[in-house]
């Protein structure tokens, strides 16, 4: 049985033995404290005109959340009323839950080795997606890629949206640092 005192992910050890050195001398930082670093994993579902129609729909995705990530997964309201789209103020509409630490390595180290490989016509993730800031930014059309997923249970197929924090400066520095995790960029 593993010690969670002990216990450290397999690519956070990898990023602590191979990756900084690699970024150091691709780089050339001075100071350790200059190498970027992931510092969080945004997950999102929404879940729109479905919600709109049964507030079950947005329990059910929180579920699914929760169940994906490890950690309860938190309801996203809406702001204000939309007669247009038939929502009122404080409607429940989405769901988010944000990974950091030992969970945030957990869950990219499943998103890259078991997920990503289960979708289909998978043909590697946009290089571009970076916000000019070193933060990546993807989605998934199926959340039923995730093995946590029992898909005979599922009553509703969700998108979901991951957005991949880094302390680079840079998209360039962002995305090498993402390439040491093995992300499978398509360009």
């Amino acid at each position: 049985m593993l010690d969670a005192a002990t216990y450290t992910p397999r690519l956070k050890s990898h990023y602590k033995d191979a990756v900084r050195a690699a970024l150091k001398e691709e780089f050339g930082y001075k100071n350790d404290m200059q190498i970027p670093r992931l510092d969080k994993i945004v997950l999102n579902i929404g879940c729109g005109a479905e919600a709109v129609r049964d507030s079950k729909k947005v329990k059910s995705a929180q579920e699914d959340l929760s169940t994906i990530a490890g950690q309860k997964a938190v309801i996203n309201k809406a702001k204000k009323s939309i007669a247009g789209f038939r929502v009122r103020e404080e409607m429940p509409l989405g769901v988010k839950v944000t990974l950091r630490g030992d969970r945030m390595y957990e869950f990219l180290d499943r998103l890259i080795t078991v997920a990503m490989p289960r979708i289909r016509d998978f043909r590697g993730v946009p290089g571009k997606s970076f916000d000019g800031r070193g933060n990546y930014a993807c989605g998934i059309k199926e959340h039923i890629v995730f093995p946590e997923i029992n898909f005979d249970k599922v009553d509703e197929v969700w998108g979901m949206d991951i957005v991949i924090c880094t302390t680079a400066k840079t998209d360039a520095e962002a995305k090498a640092l993402l390439k040491q995790f093995n992300m499978p960029f398509n360009s």
